[in-house]
């Protein structure tokens, strides 16, 4: 459990500043390399690889006693599945048209990575927030993989073709028109845009039944008590008398148990030694408040669907008593499932190419950001990236959502992933490239349905594995 500190970031190198003519008929050259229309339609290769194989290849680098609990989460719904299936995903789309225009991607920009969170200036923001996959990569792998994920939940909640239709053209088209409204913008503008959620409410609140409006306030309201006050009332008891994360296995399990043949002053004095390497990474005001805390336990914490499996903890700290909780995420950050097809990471330290992408992309960041790399009692160095467990966290409530609910989330999540691709990318070539009409738009809604017959057949394969033993699935977890 030794560390090393993380590497300097790559330098910029020189940067080129072509004139907005020049960048905007880029964006419209690249209709030649990749027609617009061209994004229609998915067709799987024939030398397509077995899903399962990939998920089981993924599954070599993950905790044994874990996977099986992944699996499981997987097979609840063919959008369960899509949600764990980032991998698969990213080897089609090195299979469709691309344009060659570039930007800072999230990398797993599915519907249900974008939620509400507390910015550092204390207002509720909405905003991509899963990073794990983040890579420089063409703009469009991203937005197909929203654009599916609307089909996808579309299907689990029973509309019809006309409904999921309406959906993605609506994402597809709040996209669109907002990176043409970013591209008349100054730079400046375009960084500090953000959408907080109250205004995001307001703003689609008329095309949703009062009864959405209500639950969506209701949302709101619960997110400014999922705090770390609420996780010491979940996750914490006392042991004699000292405050300790409680024990849950497999989802929850302390450190002392999880490696109880480590001698516990072993294991706190190394633990140490790790925040205080991931506090060298943090920014400096950050990294003085974080001083005031000190660490009382550690344990691990099953979290998600595409990330279980993944060595993940939590870190329980306390400031100035019992009443002054932190709670931090440490989870673990492997090589992007893009690298493959979209290139190496700059970044050697996995955990930093997280960091870094995530403050590229999103409007508010946490504070509590950093990363570190640290070796196991298996004696592999791993990578790491390290946030806040809960602060402010809001999530939509898709099993719940009317078509006009998921059609007006469609338009926040089109309009939050243009500003964090017009952050990165150049936002007047992909304005020129998308244009003023919506071919785009019906493009990639023609793809979204087309990719969700194909999520279904790979969602019908892994549950034949299942069936035929090839592989183990926990259900219920």
């Amino acid at each position: 459990m030794a560390t090393v500190q993380a590497p300097p970031s790559p330098g910029a190198g020189r940067v080129a500043h072509p004139p907005k003519g020049e960048r905007a008929a880029q964006g419209r050259a690249a209709r030649s390399i990749a027609t617009r229309s061209s994004h229609a339609g998915w067709k799987a290769p024939a030398d397509r690889r077995d899903p399962v194989d990939v998920l089981q290849e993924q599954a070599a680098a993950r905790v044994p006693e874990l996977v099986p609990i992944r699996y499981g989460r997987m097979l609840v719904s063919p959008f369960t599945f899509y949600r764990g299936a980032a991998a698969v995903m990213a080897a089609d789309l090195a299979h469709t048209p691309s344009t060659g225009l570039r930007v800072q991607l999230c990398g797993d920009a599915h519907l249900s990575n974008f939620g509400g969170f507390a910015s550092p200036d204390r207002d509720l923001v909405f905003d991509i927030n899963d990073f794990d996959e983040t890579l420089p990569g063409p703009f469009e792998w991203d937005v197909k993989r929203l654009a599916a994920s609307f089909a996808v939940a579309g299907r689990n909640r029973g509309f019809d073709d006309a409904q999921r239709r309406d959906i993605v053209i609506d994402a597809m088209r709040e996209y669109r028109e907002t990176m043409r409204r970013f591209a008349e913008m100054s730079d400046l503008d375009v960084w500090y845009a953000r959408l907080d959620v109250r205004g995001a409410v307001e703003r689609w609140a008329p095309a949703v039944p009062k009864k959405g409006v209500k639950r969506a306030r209701k949302v709101v309201e619960k997110a400014y008590a999922k705090d770390s006050l609420r996780a010491l009332s979940r996750l914490t008891h006392r042991v004699d008398g000292e405050l300790r994360i409680i024990s849950d296995p497999p989802l929850i399990v302390p450190l002392s148990e999880l490696f109880p043949e480590v001698p516990e002053e072993t294991v706190q004095k190394e633990v140490r030694a790790i925040m205080r390497s991931y506090r060298r990474t943090l920014q400096g005001g950050a990294r003085r408040l974080l001083e005031g805390y000190r660490l009382v336990d550690v344990a691990r914490k099953v979290v998600g669907v595409g990330s279980v499996g993944t060595r993940a903890r939590i870190a329980f700290l306390l400031g100035s008593d019992d009443e002054d909780p932190l709670f931090l995420q440490v989870k673990e950050a492997q090589e992007s499932v893009l690298e493959p097809f979209a290139g190496k990471s700059s970044f050697t330290q996995h955990g930093e190419r997280v960091v870094e992408g995530q403050w590229l992309m999103q409007a508010a960041s946490d504070i509590f950001l950093g990363w570190i790399r640290a070796t196991g009692p298996d004696g592999v160095r791993r990578d790491f990236y390290v946030r806040q467990l809960w602060d402010w966290k809001a999530s939509a409530d898709v099993d719940r959502m009317a078509p006009s609910g998921m059609t007006a989330y469609a338009g926040m999540c089109g309009w939050t992933l243009a500003r964090a691709h017009a952050r990165s990318g150049d936002r007047l070539a992909l304005a020129a490239y998308m244009g003023s009409g919506d071919v785009f738009d019906r493009a990639l809604a023609d793809f979204a349905e087309a990719y969700a017959d194909q999520n279904e057949r790979d969602y019908a394969a892994l549950a034949d594995a299942v069936k035929a033993g090839d592989v183990t699935a926990e259900t219920g977890v």
